[in-house]
């Protein structure tokens, strides 16, 4: 791929036209599996059909697949998704698809590549819906249990199952979308960096490790309910003082382990204002890189909420929601990445994501990597996000650089 060919003013050209069109004032409108996101999907198949050679195609999980047929069935893929979060921002996902809209443009102004060159827009990123993120992805990479999913039901009580029905996809079927792995020797995707990093260190565009490990839980302490007026303070069995105190024993742990932990809800049983909680449920989200780190953070958790327990006199236990270990990035693509930040930017920094991305599902098949752009105040999945329209056009600069590496590598093969 000529990369004097790729126009990063054009991905921002299509940036603000799809704002204009599923955006506003209360931020994006593009839920999966809703008219609005249809509505999205079909901008991105207008602006397909204008490229010369380019087919495309929805696999049997919703995964738009456009494809540009090169010298060798090799191919080199990029994207991201356009589903949004309610009320989401203008960039999340969409300026790896717009990105990778403009692969294939320069990709086929160059004449025939040197290997194919596909770009995919995976079905239901966020999980906003539903609750299931990665569903597409998940299902390509076959990672989705079907079972454990198709009974999942929106605000509405409609289920998952019929929803994708009701957009021409039958869940059952979507794992043989796993078929078009076939010939794929490389990943790429660009993508806002969702937090402050870049911003706080005066940064455009970095490169990107991996995505971190997970491990969500339930944590429940429990105690003893009883009057609020009656009972002394020093008698009391009360649980949500041992959740909060673990709260700030977590925070600690997570910060000597440089990692990340989050207590995103608390519910106290009675939960009456005249009564202490006999039980308080917490959900806990640890993350971190590596693998072996996250295993000592956890460990420490667990110490934390025995001790915070036990000072007030309850025991606690916890309960596993959900986990994924920390995917690394491939070396090679990770440094085709720097060295394309470093020609556009001056500049080389790489640092691991916290978010989940569809990357990670391709990660574990194919050699792939990622690029952030900055994000103001760090701040996505909301109205307010933001990133400077200058290192919009450098981040895409420099991801059209490494794809256009990859695309000569796979091509050379």
């Amino acid at each position: 791929m000529s990369t004097t060919a790729y126009e990063p003013a054009n991905v921002v050209r299509d940036l603000n036209e799809l704002r204009e069109l599923t955006g506003g004032p209360d931020g994006a409108r593009r839920l999966a599996w809703t008219d609005d996101w249809v509505k999205a999907r079909d901008f991105l198949r207008a602006k397909l059909d204008e490229i010369p050679g380019v087919t495309y195609e929805m696999d049997e999980c919703g995964n738009i697949w456009a494809t540009l047929p090169g010298a060798r069935a090799e191919a080199v893929v990029v994207g991201s998704h356009v589903d949004a979060v309610p009320r989401g921002g203008w960039l999340d996902g969409v300026l790896g698809v717009m990105a990778g809209l403009e692969v294939l443009r320069a990709a086929a102004a160059g004449g025939t590549p040197p290997c194919t060159v596909k770009l995919v827009d995976w079905a239901d990123e966020e999980g906003a819906r539903f609750g299931r993120s990665l569903l597409g992805s998940s299902a390509f990479a076959g990672t989705l249990e079907i079972d454990d999913v198709k009974e999942f039901t929106d605000k509405d009580g409609i289920r998952l199952d019929d929803a994708l029905k009701a957009m021409g996809v039958d869940l059952a079927q979507s794992h043989l979308a796993k078929r078009r792995i076939e010939d794929v020797e490389a990943y790429l995707e660009l993508h806002i960096e969702q937090g402050p990093v870049l911003e706080s260190e005066g940064l455009a565009v970095g490169a990107v490790l991996g995505t971190v490990g997970v491990e969500r839980y339930t944590v429940t302490f429990r105690g003893q309910a009883a009057h609020a007026g009656s009972t002394p303070m020093l008698q009391r069995k009360d649980t949500f003082s041992a959740a909060a105190r673990f709260a700030l024993l977590l925070r600690d742990v997570a910060i000597a382990h440089e990692g990340v932990s989050t207590i995103g809800n608390a519910t106290c049983t009675p939960g009456v204002v005249t009564a202490v909680p006999g039980v308080t449920e917490i959900l806990v989200d640890q993350r971190h890189i590596d693998a072996d780190v996250l295993a000592a953070m956890n460990a420490d958790a667990r110490a934390a909420s025995e001790q915070a327990a036990a000072e007030f006199g309850c025991t606690v236990g916890w309960e596993q929601l959900w986990r994924i270990p920390p995917i690394p990035f491939d070396a090679a693509l990770i440094e085709d990445a720097r060295a394309a930040v470093r020609e556009v930017t001056g500049t080389d920094r790489a640092l691991p994501s916290g978010p989940l991305h569809d990357a990670a599902e391709m990660a574990r098949m194919v050699p792939t990597v990622m690029l952030f752009a900055s994000s103001i105040n760090g701040l996505s999945h909301c109205p307010e996000e933001d990133t400077p329209e200058e290192h919009l056009l450098l981040a895409a600069q420099a991801f059209g650089i490494a794809v256009g590496r990859a695309i000569d590598r796979v091509g050379a093969a």
